[in-house]
């Protein structure tokens, strides 16, 4: 979860994404991982020694937590989204029919919980300081994307949870354009995009709905040839959807899934 600290600290925008986490078995195989593809080091979290904060140019760009043995989960990774009140965004939760896995917790000088949506796709919930991270800046994630069944559902149940509204002052907005929910910040910048078929279309029942990870690189080729080096997979490289650079999806040894993309420098 977002692990606070007293320096470096900021309140992010209500209904944004505030933070990305790794959960996995093995916290030294997948700091190894992680250093030796994406380059980045590592420093204890505020949550205990199970945690630990990915670092890129020594700015925080992810945490890397240890599941407990006994949790049969998958390895995955997880966005957070930004919220004022975790009980109230909790109870939404329930109301709409999804599931509430872990908390509220109170957890260092903040609160967090862990949720599934309706169709099954888990993310998290932040209620207080996070790091200084945004999507879209640095070596943070640059955007984060929800495969689904029905992208057009999926954010009318987020909107209803997170506030996302075109009309509501200072939070995110929401646009729907070819057959996407594209998500953006007051500055505009896309931090989140919803896909999963045709808006009149009938939910695509082969799709796994999850929220997808995209961190950016400058040499996806040199990337996806250390993944599979250091005992990953990669998929082909392939040109980005808009035509604005090429992407990869990567599998971890673990079974963490992640893409990365060209840098928008």
């Amino acid at each position: 979860m977002p692990a606070t600290k007293a320096r470096n600290t900021t309140a992010a925008i209500g209904g944004a994404p505030c933070w990305v986490s790794l959960a996995t078995h093995d916290l030294k195989g997948a700091q190894d991982f992680y250093g030796e593809v994406l380059g980045w080091t590592f420093r204890p979290g505020t949550l205990g020694g199970d945690f630990s904060i990915a670092l890129a140019h020594g700015q925080p760009v992810a945490g890397i937590g240890t599941l407990a043995p006994e949790w049969h989960v998958a390895v995955a990774w997880t966005p957070y989204f930004a919220v004022e009140s975790a009980n109230d965004t909790a109870a939404r939760i329930r109301e709409r029919g999804a599931t509430l896995a872990v908390g509220p917790l109170e957890l260092g000088k903040g609160r967090g919980a862990l949720a599934a949506d309706r169709d099954g796709a888990v993310f998290g919930l932040w209620e207080g300081q996070t790091l200084s991270w945004a999507v879209g800046q640095g070596a943070a994630p640059m955007c984060l994307e929800l495969r689904t069944r029905d992208a057009f559902e999926a954010a009318i149940f987020y909107g209803e949870v997170f506030g996302w509204a075109p009309d509501r002052p200072g939070g995110c907005d929401i646009t729907y354009e070819h057959d996407e929910v594209m998500v953006r910040d007051m500055a505009g910048r896309t931090v989140a995009a919803l896909r999963g078929g045709a808006v009149e279309a009938a939910p695509d029942p082969h799709v796994r709905p999850r929220w997808h990870v995209y961190f950016p690189v400058h040499d996806i080729e040199q990337v996806t040839a250390a993944a599979v080096a250091a005992g990953g997979f990669a998929l082909p490289v392939t040109p980005m959807v808009d035509d604005s650079g090429c992407e990869a999806v990567i599998r971890d040894p673990q079974g963490g899934l992640f893409t990365v993309a060209t840098a928008q420098d």
